[in-house]
């Protein structure tokens, strides 16, 4: 993507933080010649690989496995807190509209995870992770036969990630004055994805 230095991020463990703040993401490859996007919840193993490794799984029915042949590389979109900026809140004139926005993508070769244990672990990791802040969690203790039925609909797969990039598009090319301008504005409104950007605005200068 076009990464301006000044909105680049680099530490691996703010990307990875971020990736996991933000874990429902946009699987895009390539199908018979044209762009095809999945939209999936991913896991994250920080440990695997010099980048990580996302794990992920998807309908059976959807095409996009197919063409999972171990070499073509997918790239996924984490997207974060976005929003339209008012020149309005700058101190500076004229000035024109913008977006502030924060994104990651990873890059990498899906392979399909074919052993069965490899991909109920999966799915068991991904319950228990979005489970855990509920007061009384479920489980994944479902009878044996409907479990089984319920896995051969599915394909598991991991992302061994090559390549990491971050951008963070918070004002940083406008002045001090005008960034706490912004993000004094979101903060104020009424919509909590100005408002997580005005959080982010703030943490960056923190």
């Amino acid at each position: 993507m076009y990464l301006p230095k000044s909105f680049q991020i680099e530490d691996l463990g703010e990307l990875h933080a971020f990736i996991l703040a933000h874990n429902f993401a946009s699987l895009i490859t390539q199908h018979q010649g044209a762009p095809f996007a999945s939209h999936l919840p991913f896991l994250l193993d920080a440990e695997r690989g010099p980048h990580g490794t996302l794990l992920a799984h998807m309908a059976r029915a959807n095409p996009q496995w197919r063409d999972f042949d171990a070499t073509s590389e997918a790239l996924v979109i984490f997207q974060g807190p976005h929003a339209y900026i008012s020149p309005s809140w700058y101190e500076t004139h004229p000035s024109v509209p913008t977006w502030n926005y924060a994104v990651v993508h990873a890059y990498g070769v899906p392979r399909i995870a074919e052993d069965h244990a490899t991909l109920r672990h999966m799915l068991e990791m991904l319950v228990d992770t979005h489970e855990a802040a509920f007061a009384q969690p479920w489980r994944m203790d479902l009878p044996q036969d409907y479990l089984d039925k319920m896995m051969r609909a599915v394909v598991g797969f991991e992302i061994e990630i090559t390549r990491l990039e971050g951008k963070h598009k918070l004002s940083q090319n406008r002045s001090r004055r005008d960034q706490h301008q912004v993000a004094e504005a979101l903060g104020q409104s009424e919509n909590p994805i100005d408002r997580g950007v005005a959080e982010l605005m703030v943490s960056a200068k923190a």
